[in-house]
């Protein structure tokens, strides 16, 4: 028997997770059923000016949407998918599967879409909200009696990954919130370590401020990144054809790269 992935990875072994790959390969052919059933003409060709009812799939991993023009149209998918994943041995989460609006909105990849009075509004979920700072709490919690610099340490790529992840959505507002519940949580972590200090010692202790910022979170050696700080930067679409393993198309994303 092979070896599992905790004692490879333990040994410093590479591990291949193939689930992603399966799941691939399984929405490779429901976007093929997709095709067959609402973008081909009476006579067989498969193309997507025939795609009368605008029916689309968007996927990441074993994630994924599908887009429709009406709501019986998603329904009669939900039924084909069904009959399609149970050949397979699989099974559609009717827990997270759900038929709705675009202007009621729906998650997807940790951000909401949704369309108000025409226009799409793609923000952090709060789902993906609650879980940042759900996990920002914790660890503040977990190290009340390590050194603030350590702290700073732990907490800016945890603080950084989040929100260059969210920075091609409309995020400032989330941004501007995780700021304020970020500072709630660390002046606890710093009036528990200081129960008997005054407010103004406690301040004079931990923040700092400049010329943009006041309640700076640092250490001699150590600031606390503004979530707020972040720069907003709307997805640039890739072109359908840019193979990066291609040297004729180097300059494009090099272009990408420096816009």
């Amino acid at each position: 028997m092979g070896e599992k992935p905790e004692e490879r990875y333990s040994k410093g072994l590479p591990i291949t997770i193939i689930s992603p790959i399966l799941a691939n390969m399984t929405l490779d052919g429901l976007l093929n059923l997709l095709k067959t059933n609402y973008w081909t003409n009476q006579v067989g060709t498969i193309n997507r000016r025939y795609n009368d009812y605008k029916v689309n799939l968007v996927r990441y991993v074993d994630d994924y949407v599908i887009i429709a023009k009406s709501r019986e149209a998603l329904e009669e998918i939900k039924d084909l998918i069904t009959d399609f994943l149970a050949e397979r041995g699989l099974e559609l989460s009717q827990r997270k599967t759900k038929i709705t609006h675009i202007s009621q909105g729906f998650n997807f990849l940790g951000w909401n879409f949704r369309k108000y009075k025409g226009k799409l509004i793609i923000n952090p979920s709060k789902e993906a909200y609650h879980s940042i700072i759900d996990k920002i709490r914790k660890l503040i919690k977990k190290n009340n009696t390590i050194k603030q610099s350590r702290l700073i340490k732990i907490l800016n790529p945890v603080i950084r990954g989040w929100c260059n992840y969210h920075s091609s959505a409309c995020s400032k507002e989330s941004y501007q919130k995780l700021d304020r519940d970020i500072f709630h949580a660390l002046w606890s972590w710093s009036k528990r370590r200081h129960p008997n200090k005054a407010k103004g010692w406690i301040k004079k202790r931990y923040w700092k401020k400049n010329n943009t910022h006041d309640w700076i979170f640092a250490s001699e050696n150590e600031e606390l990144i503004f979530a707020s700080d972040t720069k907003i930067s709307r997805h640039w679409l890739i072109k359908f054809a840019a193979n990066p393993y291609l040297p004729k198309y180097e300059d494009y994303y090099l272009r990408r790269k420096l816009s």
